[in-house]
């Protein structure tokens, strides 16, 4: 982020790094990713999802598996990526949508080969989940936010 960014940034999200996680439906992967490091995280981070092409809601099997683990998506909604969301963000994951999906020059990105959980059994969204879980608190740990 340039020093013109972060003065832009109020000051008590200046330290914060901006995760944008992105995926063609904004429906599963990608929510859940980013219910887990806001879960996990707090406001140590600040958080966005996106999608390129975004479903009309959210696959109910995600929103199940991750209430099983306390965290409730129920009001979430699936959105479009804008360009002012990932231009501002430090980190962009992105997941499983290829080209379609906007990287801006100067972010770090990462790509997570991680499976789509539409149509997929309750036990596999289930090790879908948790593999999310595993890969957000790398990444946490990478950006020196872990879990107190």
């Amino acid at each position: 982020m340039s020093d013109t960014e972060a003065a832009s940034r109020p000051a008590d999200t200046a330290s914060r790094p901006r995760v944008l996680f992105l995926c063609v439906h904004n429906a599963g992967r990608s929510q859940m990713a980013a219910a887990w490091l806001r879960h996990l995280a707090g406001d140590r981070v600040e958080v966005h999802s996106a999608g390129s092409e975004p479903a009309d809601r959210l696959n109910p099997d995600a929103v199940a598996v991750m209430a099983e683990v306390g965290i409730d998506m129920a009001g979430e909604q699936p959105r479009r990526w804008s360009e002012e969301t990932s231009r501002a963000a430090d980190v962009v994951v992105t997941m499983g949508c290829g080209d379609s999906c906007p990287v801006q020059p100067g972010a770090r990105v990462e790509d997570w080969a991680v499976t789509d959980p539409a149509g997929r059994s309750r036990p596999e969204v289930r090790r879908i989940r948790d593999e999310i879980r595993e890969r957000v608190e790398a990444l946490m740990a990478d950006l020196g936010v872990s879990e107190p």
